[in-house]
């Protein structure tokens, strides 16, 4: 078939990947001028399947009122709110029944356990070499951390996560760098998870998929899709039309406006993440893979030559306004941890990015009752730890295959309920 893909972060690329494998004619449409510009750009990278959650959740609403309260709360409201942010916010707190949590807990960890094992088949079968590093460490400064982190325990152990509770000496065997002056009351270590560079992964899939005759073409604003001929696109510029077979959306939050006319109304909306990364300044001091503080839900990466601390969730405000308080806790948590690991006086990237998130969680993956368009979208925080999965998942249905994995409630369907 002939198909046009609208989105090139790392699931509109993976899913380019998938579909030229499977034979099929694929061109990509970007309106960025590059691969992975937007929420794929400078994200933490960890792929943790055990902690792929919904932020819907029993006892959330609690945990945000606190953290506004906190001036290094992980969660902040930003002015201004959109009507669709605070529609978005109406949506999420119904969605925190503890039946729908759990329903949709186990819908996101299936698909993420299933996407990590195909992301490492592509990466040993392409020969893939991107920064990449094995094991994760969620520390946990407190007894009370330590205790409160044991229902999430639970969560690991019946999604099937290999885990260990280890405490604050055995956590500084897997991570010697760590400060001893922090204080530090045990950890969760998980060996299986990894930490890897989502842009160098698309990238390089990318060039993969070019190899097979994809097309990718980039600074391409494309307009909303056709009632009439919902299987055509044009520029938003104006164009002439181009027809395909099949149009898979896979465009972030521009999604939402694409179909719109399709009477399709998807619920996203933009949870802004802040990241800085820096050339390490001393190896010894530096992470060996990667960390999460568990108390300000701030990650620690190595990438290479590089640390990476990423952190916050901010609903409203500007995609282009930086945060200084945002910034200030990941400096924070990175001199708290790992103190001279990082130069900081220049070589510095800062970066905000949006997080294109459903209320309730889960991606809606697959055909969205329009013929001949499908989506792939709505990954959130997720969309790493997501994306070869969901990529492989399409392509499946696109052939009227079998994928091997139970999708219900990753359907459309589920956003009329």
């Amino acid at each position: 078939m002939k198909i046009a893909i609208v989105g090139a972060g790392i699931i509109g690329v993976t899913t380019a990947w998938e579909l030229v494998s499977d034979g099929h004619e694929v061109t990509v449409f970007e309106r960025r001028g590059a691969a992975a510009e937007e929420a794929s750009f400078a994200n933490a990278g960890v792929v943790a399947p055990g902690y792929v959650t919904p932020w819907a959740a029993p006892g959330m609403r609690g945990k945000v009122l606190r953290s506004l309260l906190s001036s290094h709360g992980a969660i902040k409201l930003r002015w201004p709110l959109s009507t669709r942010d605070l529609g978005w916010m109406s949506r999420w707190q119904k969605a925190c029944k503890l039946e729908t949590y759990l329903a949709n807990r186990a819908r996101m960890q299936r698909l993420a356990f299933y996407s990590r094992t195909r992301l490492h088949a592509v990466t040993e079968a392409r020969e893939l070499s991107y920064e990449r590093s094995d094991g994760y460490l969620v520390l946990l400064r407190s007894k009370r951390e330590k205790k409160l982190i044991q229902p999430g325990l639970e969560v690991l152990r019946s999604a099937g996560s290999v885990f260990r509770e280890v405490d604050a000496d055995e956590a500084r065997l897997i991570e010697p760098a760590l400060n001893p002056d922090t204080p530090l009351e045990g950890a969760i270590h998980l060996p299986e998870d990894e930490v890897a560079n989502c842009r160098q992964f698309a990238l390089l899939l990318k060039w993969e998929a070019e190899a097979l005759g994809a097309q990718f073409h980039f600074n391409c604003d494309i307009a909303p899709l056709s009632r009439a001929v919902p299987t055509s696109l044009t520029l938003a510029s104006g164009s002439d039309a181009l027809q395909f077979d099949a149009i898979v959306v896979c465009a972030g939050l521009s999604s939402a406006a694409l179909l719109r006319p399709l009477g399709l109304r998807i619920p996203l909306a933009p949870v802004y993440g802040h990241s800085v990364s820096a050339p390490v300044r001393e190896p010894l001091n530096a992470p060996r893979s990667a960390v999460m503080d568990e108390r300000y839900k701030v990650a620690i990466s190595r990438l290479g030559q590089r640390v990476r601390v990423a952190g916050s969730a901010e609903i409203g405000g500007s995609p282009d306004a930086m945060s200084p308080a945002a910034i200030q806790t990941l400096y924070k948590v990175l001199h708290d941890w790992f103190p001279g690991a990082a130069t900081l006086q220049s070589g510095i990237q800062q970066w905000k990015g949006a997080r294109p998130m459903l209320p309730d969680g889960p991606p809606v993956l697959g055909a969205s009752g329009i013929p001949g368009v499908w989506l792939n979208l709505g990954h959130g925080s997720s969309g790493w730890a997501l994306s070869c999965g969901s990529a492989r998942v399409l392509g499946d249905l696109i052939a009227g295959q079998d994928p091997g994995i139970d999708l219900e409630g990753l359907g459309i369907e589920r956003l009329s309920l």
